[in-house]
């Protein structure tokens, strides 16, 4: 099943959970937030991050498995437990005393008693002719996610922000062929300690801009500098800028903390974020979230979200 379209009805009614995002980590909260039989909907804008991937791997019992097909799995489960999935994009959010509003793109509006931001994070790469159109097929980004497939092919790594370092010598571990293309990056710029151990991984390091890829029948065969020169590689690694979609959560209020990919929401264990009520899980809470972590974030999400559900009913009850 593709997507659930939603009636008046349910357009009108209160939702126990909304969950923004149908990757991951949004199925993963949905699948248990269902189980646990509250009334739940599902509002995915349809632009998962691995999108441009043909497979994900590191995910047990799942790798190698297409992420087109990992998501459409996770909508069929979700739809066994009554999980309402509309593909629309939430535009705004407002609390209420006691819920709250959301306004999706193509009209209306959705209400529910907690929510789980599973939004995810956009990808801006380097403007480098070229590494935009081939990212995820030979211009990749994680060694964890791709280095099995390609290992001791000849990689390349183009220099993008801080970690670049970082990323040359963690990609020699799948190839011992690294070449580091530091483009703007001005030699005088890495530490003696930098130098000493790409030296000591075997990483050539290359000054010089890059100009662009060089490709034949459409593979990858080499890295252009603006000199003319070409390096022949196959691989071409290369961090992009992560840019948090954040934009429901500062709307409530949440409180966002700077870390070196950006800022993402201040969050407890199970994805509680400093708004009452709100939860965030996946990409929505760091860089560093692989499409395991995000599932189990969502799980841990709306766990704590049935409790928390569950006890506030039982308060107003007493109370009542």
């Amino acid at each position: 099943m593709e997507v659930v379209t939603m009636n008046e009805t349910d357009r009108g009614g209160i939702h126990d959970v909304v969950v923004v995002g149908g990757g991951a980590a949004g199925l993963s909260a949905a699948l248990v937030l269902g189980r646990a039989r509250l009334r739940t909907l599902v509002v995915d804008a349809g632009e998962p991050r691995n999108a441009p991937s043909s497979h994900m791997q590191g995910y047990l019992s799942r790798d190698g498995m297409a992420p087109a097909e990992f998501l459409a799995r996770g909508r069929e489960e979700i739809a066994r437990y009554g999980v309402g999935l509309v593909r629309d994009r939430v535009t705004d959010v407002t609390r209420g005393e006691e819920d709250f509003t959301l306004a999706l793109d193509a009209g209306g509006s959705v209400r529910a008693r907690r929510l789980v931001v599973a939004t995810g994070l956009r990808d801006e790469l380097p403007e480098v002719p070229g590494v935009a159109e081939r990212f995820g097929r030979d211009v990749l980004h994680c060694p964890f996610c791709h280095g099995w497939e390609v290992r001791d092919e000849p990689f390349g790594v183009l220099a993008s922000g801080a970690t670049s370092v970082h990323q040359a010598l963690m990609v020699s571990q799948w190839s011992k062929d690294v070449t580091f293309f530091l483009h703007r990056v001005a030699e005088e710029e890495l530490s003696d300690q930098d130098l000493r151990r790409l030296a000591a991984a075997g990483v050539e390091v290359v000054p010089g801009e890059v100009a662009g890829l060089v490709v034949e029948d459409d593979r990858l065969t080499g890295v252009r500098l603006a000199d003319g020169s070409t390096h022949a590689r196959s691989v071409l690694f290369t961090g992009p800028r992560p840019v948090p979609q954040t934009g429901l959560l500062e709307r409530l209020g949440a409180e966002l903390a700077e870390t070196p990919s950006g800022a993402y929401p201040v969050v407890d264990p199970t994805g509680l974020t400093t708004v009452p009520g709100v939860w965030a899980a996946g990409n929505a809470i760091g860089f560093a979230e692989q499409v395991v972590h995000a599932a189990s974030g969502g799980y841990r999400a709306a766990a704590a979200i049935v409790g928390d559900l569950l006890m506030s009913r039982l308060d107003a009850a007493l109370n009542g």
